[in-house]
């Protein structure tokens, strides 16, 4: 298989999952630019309640992620009763999780205001959250079949079906937000309605689609659905919390960031909140390449060519390589016009907040390649199945190095805002350096 060859499949494979990744960041977007809109505390409060959604979202999200190498690697040895077995449980185990984890949200305006974040913005978190909260199992359900659905080379569905997300959350949050065509008034309220539909919808699309598609038909995925299988259970749990673990690290420091942001003041939280979505719109299509490079990594690890194996994984870094060149050029040429499509003008601090948002995206131009190294080195490592040592090595470069330095640079340095996110920068480029090279190690060859 000569590289062009492999540059074609990994972008056959991974341009359905960018979309989708940018589809599913669109669904936060369009909340924020709608309640950007609205006011600055519900736009504050909707960035706290999101980020609490998403940190608990990642950890269980990993139970789904690891049904991707583990269908594909499966694949590739010809195993389908296997496929059915790992996908199964994984959906076992995210229904689990979510049940657990919702009185967390029903009580997330005392957590907030523990962490000492505005009385009235943690209040109206809560109310966020107390809706959208029960929208945790149906999002769980959503990734391990977005990963089952990716291993099988079916990635166009979930990118249609998210894409549907994106424009039917709008339809349904706009007049609801506002109080249009005869309807209440609701506020944060009304954005959590919205999600919580659309990802119950969501999950009945791509859960029809798995069960009923003819050539799929075959892995029987929902067939005696109710009947445990242990051994499956304890593997896609053994793998799949090192990966949650590993994403509630990174997406820890963010929302550790977020919190002592808050301490700084209202308008540089919003801003954070702006110009973090933005970086994280960049950040999917190098999660949609490491989800390929996973899916194929773990494919020829499976059918034990090694060689492809590693062609497949310089490809995958050049190709993220080169979306950072971009990426990294729009921030640098268009903050300005990127901050104020989150903002009404004329509303009070909206000057403000584009100001201090243009700062913050020229620091996310420079975590730009090291975010997207750390998390192709990540997709990569996990299509050998080797999840525990990535884990730790995540954990000491978000919380040992990054967290610590942000602190350190913001407060006694008195640089603020922009000395927590310089420590984003250094956090995110060692995790690249350590990733990358246990992956070049721990290859076979």
């Amino acid at each position: 298989m000569t590289k062009a060859a492999h540059v074609r499949a990994t972008l056959v494979l991974g341009l359905p999952l960018i979309g989708s990744n940018i589809a599913q960041m669109s669904l936060h977007v369009s909340d924020s630019v709608m309640l950007g809109r609205y006011g600055v505390n519900e736009l504050a409060a909707v960035v706290l309640g999101t980020s609490l959604f998403f940190v608990t979202f990642i950890l269980g999200s990993g139970f789904g992620q690891a049904v991707m190498p583990m269908v594909a690697s499966a694949l590739g040895r010809g195993d389908e009763a296997q496929v059915r077995r790992d996908a199964r449980m994984g959906l076992w185990l995210s229904i689990a999780y979510g049940a657990l984890t919702y009185p967390l949200f029903w009580n997330s305006g005392a957590l907030l205001g523990a962490l000492g974040q505005n009385p009235d913005v943690a209040k109206l978190a809560q109310d966020f959250l107390r809706i959208a909260g029960a929208g945790m199992i149906p999002a769980l359900l959503v990734m391990v079949l977005k990963s089952y659905l990716a291993a099988l080379e079916r990635t166009r569905v979930v990118l249609w079906s998210t894409l549907a997300a994106v424009a039917l959350n709008i339809a349904v949050g706009w007049p609801l937000i506002f109080g249009h065509w005869g309807l209440p008034e609701l506020g944060v309220r009304g954005a959590a309605i919205a999600s919580l539909f659309v990802q119950t919808l969501n999950i009945v699309v791509l859960g029809g689609y798995a069960a009923f598609l003819p050539a799929l038909r075959r892995f029987e995925l929902f067939s005696r659905f109710w009947r445990p299988d242990w051994q499956a259970l304890g593997q896609v749990a053994r793998l799949g919390a090192p990966i949650g673990l590993t994403g509630l690290a990174e997406a820890g420091l963010f929302q550790a960031t977020a919190i002592m942001m808050g301490w700084i003041g209202t308008v540089e939280l919003a801003a954070h909140g702006i110009a973090l979505e933005v970086a994280a719109l960049s950040f999917m299509v190098h999660l949609g390449v490491a989800n390929a490079a996973t899916v194929r990594v773990a494919r020829f690890h499976g059918q034990g060519d090694n060689a492809a194996m590693r062609t497949a994984a310089r490809v995958a870094i050049g190709i993220s390589v080169a979306v950072g060149c971009v990426v990294v050029a729009i921030y640098l040429l268009l903050p300005q016009q990127i901050i104020g499509l989150f903002l009404s003008e004329g509303k009070p601090n909206t000057a403000t907040i584009i100001a201090y948002g243009t700062g913050l995206l020229a620091i996310a131009a420079l975590f730009q390649f090291a975010d997207a190294l750390q998390a192709i080195a990540l997709g990569l490592l996990r299509g050998l199945k080797d999840t525990r040592l990535p884990m730790v090595l995540a954990v000491i470069s978000y919380w040992v190095i990054g967290l610590p330095t942000g602190y350190a640079l913001g407060f006694p340095m008195g640089l603020g805002g922009h000395g927590l996110w310089m420590g984003l920068v250094i956090g995110l480029a060692v995790a690249a350096v350590l990733l990358m090279t246990r992956f070049w190690r721990f290859a076979p060859r």
